[in-house]
């Protein structure tokens, strides 16, 4: 009898992740009516998955993160790749910051740069959903930190979920720098992570101006998530020129274009 029930849980965690690698996500509800399981076995389930393949949990479900053989990096290894191409960019972006900005911040290793630019300015206020970001900013005389509350994802000490959601749509922001995994013609600016996604795209619907700050890693790729088209940005700042069609398209959709090439 018990080798017959592992046996079962062996086929629906397969099938489950069959359903992770074809639609990037799944719920615990759509486990529940595809596989006639309780909402404790679903979650068992999850959990095991989450410990043998790429997969990570979200509130109510979970997200592949395998996708194309690429997974997401931490911010420690990420500060390991181009720190001073990302300080370059950093200091392009701060340069467009005035006294008397809101500025917005999501996660990330350039917006956390972008953060360490800004330090020693006065009268400026910066909301973001960053924790690193927060307590890098802590002993600011001059700036005022707004945190979001929230989940906390490991990865990039980013703040998500719903309570997040609920203070950020109570905020208004004057310029938003998003750092991204992925800057593309087509998919737009993108992310490894929906809760990521999410709250990123409310933190733009309250800002005045938005700003990608990319490196020229992340430029013509693409994650498993969309955050927003790149006509949705008003500016985007890297450190390499672009590409002829992309930066064609980035004209047209009056979205400006910074190349941080050195810090002068």
């Amino acid at each position: 009898m018990g080798d017959q029930d592992l046996s079962k849980g062996e086929e629906r965690r397969s099938k489950i992740m069959t359903v992770l690698k074809t639609q990037g996500r799944i719920t615990i509800q759509d486990i529940m009516d595809k596989f006639g399981c309780s909402e404790a076995t679903a979650r068992r389930d999850l959990d095991y998955l989450v410990k043998t393949e790429a997969v990570i949990r979200t509130i109510g479900g979970a997200q592949f993160e395998g996708i194309s053989g690429m997974r997401e990096a931490s911010f420690n290894e990420k500060r390991e790749l181009l720190w001073v191409e990302k300080e370059t960019i950093a200091a392009r972006a701060a340069s467009l910051i005035e006294e008397g900005d809101v500025v917005g911040l999501t996660g990330g290793t350039t917006t956390y740069l972008i953060a360490k630019e800004i330090k020693a300015r006065r009268n400026i206020t910066v909301v973001t959903n960053a924790v690193n970001i927060a307590m890098e900013l802590a002993d600011s005389d001059g700036v005022q930190v707004v945190l979001t509350g929230g989940v906390m994802r490991k990865n990039s000490f980013e703040l998500c979920g719903p309570l997040a959601e609920k203070i950020v749509e109570g905020l208004n922001i004057g310029k938003m720098f998003m750092g991204a995994d992925g800057f593309a013609l087509e998919q737009g600016v993108t992310t490894y992570s929906e809760l990521e996604a999410q709250i990123a795209r409310l933190l733009i619907q309250r800002s005045n101006r938005t700003y990608a700050v990319i490196d020229h890693s992340k430029i013509g790729k693409a994650s498993l998530f969309g955050i927003v088209p790149l006509s949705s940005l008003n500016g985007c700042i890297t450190d390499a020129p672009l590409s002829e069609e992309l930066s064609t398209a980035l004209v047209e959709a009056n979205v400006e274009v910074h190349i941080a090439n050195s810090r002068s």
